[in-house]
């Protein structure tokens, strides 16, 4: 049957919409560290600028919350794992990690991710690993390497280092966690649903953790400096909540929607990007040049291995790339995590997000 071009232009241009709503994502979750940082030297514990942030967006998603109640009878243990890992555990190591080292290096340091569910796959679930997809761990480890200088003798806080590599095997659960959601003759849950639960269980559990009954409230009636600029604490605030979290994840699954899983996680991948240069101009947090380039290696290492999950329950090795079903898995990355949220079909959003 023939396909008009009507129908074309219409698939163009919801792609395109896709291509800006994937991006928008990015540039949202990039921008939540920036906005943080600035809070933590203010005075605020790192885990209570979690609590604000996921309290704050979970009090907005509320109203979906209640539409998609049925939820909590059909899928409890799903939205248990989505709260304490895309949103509790990624979050609080992300951002006590920012608190030692710099943005970029804590959000690259995460994006080893993709590449640690590769070795979920090949040493837990025993499935083999084509070679694509061993240069794609291989170049993230690499780059990894220059991004934390070791041959300066690890220059950036270890503790730093190890809370954002927690932040990474957050992810890696959750990319797990994801995979169990929309199997044949399943019916997947409704993505907007499990995120709106997902920080309903994250603030809960924060709210146990950080207390935040001990919280010093006065910190966001003042000001905090933005590399030499009094930036109102409120108003990062705002920003952390609606823009980095609310519209984030919504916009992350409105792009899946539109776009294959893997076109918006190698958009999402520019989240790293975008993150390192607003950490630049806004914070003055300068790279060298091989931290640079270790960046970039990272980030393609972390593209290979997203394009090379293997399709779900297929046999074949990882890195097949066709962009199955599992490829999805391993394609948004949630502050995840925190990249774009969603899932072909319907299936469940994957980025915890991180940033």
């Amino acid at each position: 049957m023939p396909v008009h071009t009507s129908e074309i232009s219409r698939g163009n241009r919801g792609r395109g919409v896709g291509l800006g709503l994937a991006l928008g994502s990015a540039v949202a979750f990039g921008g939540s560290g920036v906005a943080a940082k600035p809070l933590i030297e203010a005075g605020l514990d790192p885990l209570h600028v979690v609590w604000l942030r996921v309290a704050g967006a979970a009090l907005v998603m509320l109203p979906l919350a209640v539409r998609h109640r049925n939820l909590v009878r059909e899928r409890p243990a799903l939205l248990a794992g989505f709260g304490l890992l895309a949103v509790a555990g990624v979050q609080a190591c992300y951002f006590a990690s920012i608190s030692r080292i710099p943005v970029g290096v804590a959000l690259l340091v995460e994006y080893l991710a993709p590449a640690l569910v590769l070795g979920w796959v090949r040493f837990v679930q025993r499935r083999p690993v084509t070679r694509a997809a061993a240069l794609g761990v291989v170049l993230a480890v690499g780059g990894l390497a220059c991004v934390v200088e070791v041959w300066a003798g690890l220059s950036f806080d270890v503790l730093g280092l190890l809370l954002a590599l927690g932040a990474a095997c957050c992810q890696v659960g959750y990319f797990v966690l994801s995979d169990q959601g929309g199997d044949a003759g399943e019916e997947a849950p409704a993505p907007l649903g499990v995120i709106a639960y997902g920080l309903l269980v994250g603030a809960l559990v924060l709210t146990l953790v950080a207390r935040p009954w001990g919280m010093d409230w006065s910190v966001l009636g003042g000001g905090a400096d933005l590399d030499g600029t009094t930036v109102a604490a409120s108003l990062l605030l705002g920003w952390i909540v609606l823009i980095a979290t609310v519209v984030a994840y919504v916009t992350g699954v409105l792009a899946v929607r539109r776009l294959s899983p893997q076109v918006a996680g190698v958009v999402a991948c520019l989240e790293a990007v975008i993150a390192t240069v607003l950490a630049w101009v806004l914070l003055g947090e300068h790279l060298s040049a091989p931290q640079i380039i270790g960046g970039a290696v990272v980030l393609c290492g972390a593209f290979i291995a997203q394009t090379s999950a293997p399709a779900k329950g297929s046999p074949a090795p990882v890195a097949q790339g066709s962009g199955g079903a599992a490829g999805a898995d391993a394609s948004a990355s949630v502050d995840g995590a925190d990249g774009a949220d969603g899932v072909e079909r319907e299936r469940l959003p994957e980025r915890g997000a991180a940033g």
